[in-house]
């Protein structure tokens, strides 16, 4: 299990945040909350570049972001070259994205996911390895240069 994460959202993501904080806790995961910090309004972008810094920056292993569709957020994280964020609305995805797209920030829809479903992904985001191989040389070509 990953040891430390960086996590973000928006106001609409700010509820599940907070839940998948306190779940992540449970199992022994330390977490960089980059906000938001309340269901005030705030914009995704914010948080989305906040969280990937951190990766970037390797303060933090992997990440997890959300807003209310998660493609504004996702957006504002593929922005930064290194980041591969992915936006996951079941276990079976995001085991994918780990699996064969080295994803190292995971992104959910906060509007459109269940807690339980958001908590299963979690948990594969966190334990799932890059399998590499075939996979390496499609990873390597996604950052343009």
């Amino acid at each position: 299990m990953t040891k430390k994460i960086a996590i973000g959202s928006d106001h609409a993501g700010f509820e599940l945040k907070e839940q998948i904080i306190n779940h992540l806790k449970t199992l022994g995961t330390e977490v960089a909350d980059k906000g938001c910090y309340s269901l005030e309004r705030a914009d995704y972008p914010d948080f989305g570049h906040a969280v990937a810094d951190s990766v970037l920056k390797k303060e933090v292993e992997l990440g997890i972001l959300m807003c209310g569709s998660g493609n504004g957020i996702n957006m504002s994280a593929n922005k930064h070259a290194g980041i591969r964020a992915a936006l996951c609305w079941n276990s079976e995805i995001t085991s994918l994205a780990r699996q064969h797209n080295d994803a190292n920030i995971l992104v959910l829809p906060s509007r459109y996911i269940s807690k339980e479903e958001a908590f299963k992904c979690v948990e594969v985001f966190l334990n799932e390895k890059f399998e590499g191989g075939r996979h390496q040389d499609r990873v390597e070509k996604i950052d343009i240069k």
